[in-house]
This record gives C-alpha cells, sequence and structure tokens, in this order.
C-alpha cells in the first residue's frame, strides 16, 4: 500500500516537522518513505509545503501531484491544493484559518479548529501536532502509541520543555473527533 501526503501552510506552522514526523515514522516501522520539503525564501510567513509518499513499495518518484491526504493550514494552501486531492483522499484542514468547505463530493474533508484548540489549550504554536493525532484517529495510518513514543524520543534533550506540549497537542488531536 502506498500513501501519498501534501502538508501545506505558512511557513512558522510547523509543516515541514508534520511531514518528518511522517515519514521518519514510517522509516522507523520498517516502510518506504520519500521526504520533499519545498519553502519560499522567506520562511517563516511565506509558504511552506512537503509532500511524503509512504510505501511498502519501492518508491519511484518523491513528486506528489495528486495526494491522498491534504493537510491544509492556511487559505492560500487550501485554494492551490485541494483540487488535486485524488477520488477518494481525504483534505485534514484547520478551519480556524481556512473558511472555505470543499464541494468535492469523491474525498473526505475533516474540518479542525486546530488553530483555536492550540490557543485555548495553552498549545500555541502545536496546532500541526494536533492535526497529527487527528491524521492517526482518521487513516490509522501508524498505532497512536508507537507514533507519539516515537516523536517525543525525537525530541532534542535541549527541548525537553517540549515534550509535554507535544503530547497534549497529540493526543487533543487524537480525541477531537469522539
Amino acid at each position: 500500500m502506498t500513501t501519498r501526503f501534501i502538508f501545506a501552510g505558512s511557513g512558522g506552522q510547523g509543516i515541514q516537522f508534520s511531514g518528518k514526523q511522517m515519514a521518519k515514522t514510517g522509516m522507523h516501522v520498517g516502510k518506504n518513505v520519500t521526504f520533499l520539503p519545498s519553502y519560499g525564501p522567506e520562511m517563516r510567513g511565506g509558504t511552506s509545503n512537503c509532500t511524503v509518499v509512504i510505501s511498502d513499495e519501492e518508491i519511484g518518484s518523491p513528486s506528489v501531484s495528486t495526494p491522498d491526504i491534504l493537510v491544509a493550514m492556511n487559505l492560500p494552501s487550501f485554494d492551490k491544493f485541494e483540487p488535486k486531492v485524488a477520488p477518494g483522499g481525504i483534505l485534514f484542514c484547520d478551519s480556524t484559518l481556512v473558511d472555505k468547505k470543499s464541494e468535492r463530493e469523491d474525498i473526505q474533508a475533516v474540518y479542525v479548529p486546530a488553530t483555536g484548540l492550540a490557543s485555548e489549550n495553552d498549545l500555541t504554536g502545536f496546532a500541526n501536532v494536533i492535526l497529527l493525532g487527528v491524521i492517526l484517529k482518521v487513516t490509522g495510518i501508524f498505532d497512536f502509541a508507537d507514533f507519539e513514543d516515537y516523536l517525543l524520543s525525537n525530541i532534542p534533550a535541549a527541548k525537553t520543555a517540549l515534550i509535554e506540549k507535544n503530547r497534549k497537542a497529540l493526543e487533543l488531536g487524537w480525541n477531537y473527533l469522539q
């Protein structure tokens, strides 16, 4: 099985982090993976997206033109990538920052006010991790406990203060759709 992702938003929203975490977890569980970042020269505040491919088979190209899963964390990303989601795919959208809804009937759309939830829970800057929790819940791509353990174990010693915030954000996303 092969799953193709596009994570997209603004620089500073953790787009690259989210993609790397998916790719690293895929490697950790023995899958073939690719990760291809793309961002504007201004980084923070500029455009940012990345593609991730996770597969049981060899991957021919890291390029993703029709993602199975799109994570859109701002309106320009929604506008650019929503039409490209493969039929049967899933759109995850930060509905705090994107005030549009998909009109497509051939994809599943999951709207999560991730930025708002992050702000309300003293997790400003962790909307991306909240969305990762929702993605795990909806797709079942990885076991939650394995993903959480791997995420937290990759936090460098100099940033141990981020462990609890990442744990809380991931759990908030996981429990959001109950």
